[in-house]
């Protein structure tokens, strides 16, 4: 099979690039200017130069492919230079969705986001419009909303590996966020951080597997954990295990973020701290037991790329 990918230069792109790679697939990646040396040479794999805006070069992405995987996702924005979660999460994937029925492309699958049905701020509400587009359309269509993504970032943006940098590394207690005036929730919400490589291998098992078609599942991990214990993980494995915490109320830090989130320095925004709060956790997990994938558990035994200076 042939497969056009939108994002494949991105973290998890890099990692369903290889899975297709083992599994025999070829594939075309589009590739935003300056992103090239981000993708690694191999026969299977043609780069398309272009962006999401780019109708020739999405047709050319898109031309005698079999399916479509769309992944792209910023966590902020930057309306000054173009980049907002309408313009990149929703608008280039209906472009997308347009160039890929105009070539015959009857299989699409969306990477979404865990929790997006909430929609209380503007990255989750442009997921799900994006959802809402595939759903409506007349392709075989599967969609996978990814929690918390660990693994090794291979020099791109990776959760644990922020969370090294900007709460345990520092020489000061790690900030954990609390609701309202409850101080001993701090740092209680709950996640459950997924495998970067199940997430790619989810991706690519479910291309051929018909059962997956016009289904929604989250991918989240086998372990679930407080924000605390997974900051503590991390900790531990960075030879910290003595880490101190410093509870912060939520709004607080909301209420700072307003002020400063618009700066690309400031380590959060407004709308990160919400998500946060939310926790990131599922009750289903079937998409892995469907497509024959053992999710790989959350331990420091799987964290070492963390301090891993090769």
């Amino acid at each position: 099979m042939k497969v056009c990918i939108i994002g494949g230069t991105g973290y998890v792109g890099s990692y369903i690039i290889d899975s297709l790679i083992n599994a025999g697939h070829s594939a075309n990646i589009l590739v935003r200017s300056g992103s090239k040396e981000k993708l690694r040479e191999h026969n299977s794999i043609t780069a398309i130069p272009g962006d999401v805006s780019d109708q020739h070069a999405l047709d050319n992405c898109h031309a005698n492919c079999d399916a479509l995987i769309y992944l792209i996702g910023i966590l902020r924005e930057d309306p000054a230079k173009g980049i907002t979660f309408k313009k990149l999460q929703t608008e280039g994937f209906k472009n997308c969705l347009a160039s890929a029925k105009k070539h015959g492309i009857k299989r699409v699958i969306l990477m979404s986001a865990n929790g997006v049905e909430a929609q209380t701020v503007a990255y989750q509400k442009s997921k799900y419009a994006a959802e809402d587009l595939l759903r409506k359309s007349d392709v075989n269509w599967t969609i996978f909303r990814p929690g918390l993504i660990f693994g090794d970032p291979r020099g791109r943006m990776e959760f644990c590996g922020t969370l090294l940098n900007e709460l345990v590394s520092p020489p000061i207690p790690a900030a954990v966020f609390f609701n309202n005036l409850n101080i001993f929730s701090a740092g209680d919400q709950m996640v459950a951080p997924v495998f970067v490589e199940d997430v790619a291998d989810a991706f690519v098992n479910a291309l051929e597997h018909e059962s997956t078609y016009s289904h929604t599942y989250p991918l989240t991990g086998p372990v679930t954990l407080s924000w605390k214990e997974t900051i503590r993980h991390i900790a531990r494995v960075a030879g910290k295990p003595n880490k101190l915490f410093m509870p912060a109320p939520a709004w607080g830090v909301k209420f700072v973020a307003g002020i400063f989130d618009r700066f690309p320095w400031f380590p959060i925004t407004r709308d990160q701290v919400t998500i946060l709060m939310q926790g990131n956790t599922a009750t289903d997990h079937s998409a892995f037991s469907i497509l024959g994938i053992r999710p790989t558990g959350f331990d420091e035994k799987q964290l070492t790329y963390l301090t891993n200076k090769n």
